[in-house]
């Protein structure tokens, strides 16, 4: 696996007005699990955004408008497509920052595209041939992220279906490995294995630390005391953004309430996440240099 890890020479993308890799300062993807309500999504969005930009990130607001994986039909699933967008709409055009949202099935794809900057195939459905095809052949940014399942490695076969469209526009995201029947863990060598593959990634922090089996809002759903961890270990190795789902009560939040980060302690992490970010990219660049000098 190691053989194919040699990181691929400043990959980048561009999600609205934020660039992602290529040299760029780390990108922050950030927002709630699932859109609650739409005073709670400005509020977030705009707090995250005054932050991001004191730091100097980019910043993506991130929400999910339907979780469609959760473990009871009981379970709170969001506002819907429709509903959902309109949010995610206002959120775009009031405190001007891209937006990012998960798409399922290939229905969603065409509204979805027509709001948000960046389409979403979450990592159960990373492997889904058609909706592959249907996000790529809308040109926009995708983000894929990579099945709990699939071996970094083995996330060409997404990259290459997407591809297949014309879409050059992918962004792939490590997320966890299943470890047994209800842990992640976390291989740092994924996020330089799908570098190689061309395309810039991110490190989804908040669900790495999901114990699944258990609802959400069960205290033994998530282990978030490791999010700080494993964030500062995923910039260290060079990821090109973090996706970071939180909220300003995540005990109260309708969905991954166990596993969200405090929206008050946000800043707390992430200045210690831009200055590591700061040598890691530092450390990026010697090495493209003397890669192409080797060249």
């Amino acid at each position: 696996m190691g053989s194919s890890s040699v990181p691929c020479l400043n990959p980048c993308l561009q999600v609205g007005g934020v660039r992602i890799g290529g040299g760029a300062p780390l990108v922050l993807i950030a927002g709630p699990c699932v859109l609650e309500t739409e005073d709670e999504a400005l509020k977030i969005a705009e707090k995250v955004r005054r932050l991001a930009q004191r730091l100097g990130m980019g910043y993506i607001f991130k929400a999910s408008y339907t979780k469609d994986n959760r473990s009871s039909v009981d379970f709170f699933p969001g506002p819907g497509q429709e509903a959902g967008l309109r949010i995610l709409e206002k959120v775009r055009r009031e405190v001007g920052v891209p937006v990012l949202s998960d798409v399922h099935c290939c229905t969603e794809v065409s509204a979805a595209a027509e709001v948000l900057d960046i389409l979403q195939i979450p990592a159960y459905l990373s492997q889904q041939t058609r909706l592959a095809l249907a996000v790529g052949r809308t040109g926009k940014p995708v983000n894929v992220k990579k099945g709990q399942f699939v071996a970094p490695e083995d996330m060409r076969a997404a990259v290459g279906k997407i591809e297949s469209t014309g879409n050059r526009n992918i962004l792939l995201t490590e997320r966890g490995s299943s470890f047994g029947y209800r842990t992640l863990v976390v291989d740092f060598r994924a996020l330089s294995i799908m570098r190689a593959l061309g395309y810039p990634v991110a490190f989804d922090v908040t669900h790495s630390v999901r114990i699944y089996g258990r609802p959400s809002k069960d205290p033994l759903g998530g282990e978030p005391a490791f999010i700080p961890f494993l964030a500062r270990a995923g910039v260290g190795a060079g990821c090109e953004a973090v996706f970071l789902e939180t909220h300003p009560e995540p005990a109260r939040a309708a969905c991954d309430a166990s596993s969200m980060w405090p929206l008050e302690r946000l800043e707390w992490l992430l200045e210690q996440l831009v200055r590591i970010d700061a040598v890691a990219r530092e450390a990026m660049s010697r090495e493209v240099a003397e890669t192409e000098g080797a060249t």
